[in-house]
């Protein structure tokens, strides 16, 4: 992954005060859209509420699981959505987590009768945290074994603000989009130095080659393709895949690992299985590991849940968004 290439590499951050780290990447991208992109804020019908949860390298001693909550909703009367997400992230055994707040605003610019420009900013509240007390350090290490630190060293909480910007393009076929993330470059280090958060670069897009449709526009069946690429400091990631969709039913297969797109190559294939229905979209992913980790690390697991609802208000006719074509997982 982005930032666990290696569990060593994680005890450097731990132990190193001018490391840099990594933001942990949903292999379900559009199955969480606010966090890929501010763009996405509001790009639904009229409401919409998610839920996501990743537990990364489940063999590997400590724990990574990232958990997200987000809800947006469409103004289509003055172009715009809005939105709110929450990120959660703990890796290891020292509980090292990281905290994300944000408010999203997004507009839509109608340039042509088929192409959309929909650009989109964050302003976001960000906490590092760290349970000192379940880190082992070398004076506590004995010939019987480990004691607990008469006094745990001290260290600073750390607490920033950040700030990313994205924009989308997009037809009713064809998606293209940027995001530039920790624009702010928030502090990271517990004891006061100069570290900071590297920028994050992240582009994505694909093409939707097969949409069938009913009355009403209801789509009942699509084949689409799709690509996602992140950097972030010395690290960078491509994911290529396919999703196929067929009412209720939709499935996908990715390929991470690029050779020379990609900074850990042959990295893992990731599987995906989701339903689909008006209102509900529940996803599960798998990524299974191909790299030299493939004995240890146990993969990814990764769970969504997406909720689209309207006000059902009677009366007063309401400006319709034009959908974006990307998948829902």
């Amino acid at each position: 992954m982005l930032r666990r290439l290696k569990y060593t590499f994680f005890l450097i951050i731990l132990l190193a005060n001018n490391a840099l780290g990594q933001d942990p990447t949903f292999s379900q991208f559009y199955a969480n859209p606010l966090y890929l992109a501010p763009s996405f804020a509001g790009a639904t019908e009229e409401y919409r509420f998610g839920i996501n949860y990743r537990n990364q390298w489940p063999s590997v001693p400590g724990v990574f699981h990232t958990y997200s909550i987000a809800f947006d909703k469409a103004m289509p009367n003055f172009s715009s959505g809005i939105g709110v997400l929450a990120t959660y992230d703990v890796a290891g055994s020292g509980d090292l987590s990281t905290t994300n707040i944000g408010l999203l605003y997004s507009y839509d610019f109608n340039i042509s009768q088929d192409w959309h420009i929909r650009p989109g900013v964050q302003f976001k509240f960000y906490y590092l945290g760290l349970n000192i007390y379940k880190l082992i350090f070398n004076s506590q290490i004995t010939g019987s074994g480990t004691t607990p630190p008469l006094t745990p060293p001290p260290f600073d909480k750390v607490a920033d603000v950040d700030f990313s910007t994205s924009a989308l393009i997009y037809n009713d076929q064809i998606w293209g989009g940027f995001t530039l993330d920790h624009l702010f470059t928030p502090k990271q280090s517990f004891y006061g130095d100069e570290t900071k958060l590297a920028m994050k670069f992240n582009a994505f897009g694909g093409v939707r080659l097969i949409g069938n449709t009913r009355l009403r526009k209801k789509m009942i069946e699509a084949f689409s393709v799709a690509g996602n690429f992140q950097v972030q400091g010395r690290f960078y990631q491509t994911d290529l895949g396919l999703y196929y969709y067929k009412s209720p039913l939709i499935f996908g297969l990715w390929y991470r690992g690029i050779p020379f797109m990609t900074s850990q190559a042959g990295d893992a294939i990731i599987g995906l299985v989701g339903v689909k229905t008006d209102n509900l979209h529940i996803g599960y992913s798998y990524d299974f590991t191909i790299s030299n980790l493939i004995s240890s690390t146990g993969g990814a697991h990764e769970i969504s849940i997406i909720y689209e609802f309207t006000s059902f208000t009677i009366g007063g006719a309401r400006k319709k968004i034009r959908a974006i074509p990307c998948p829902e997982f």
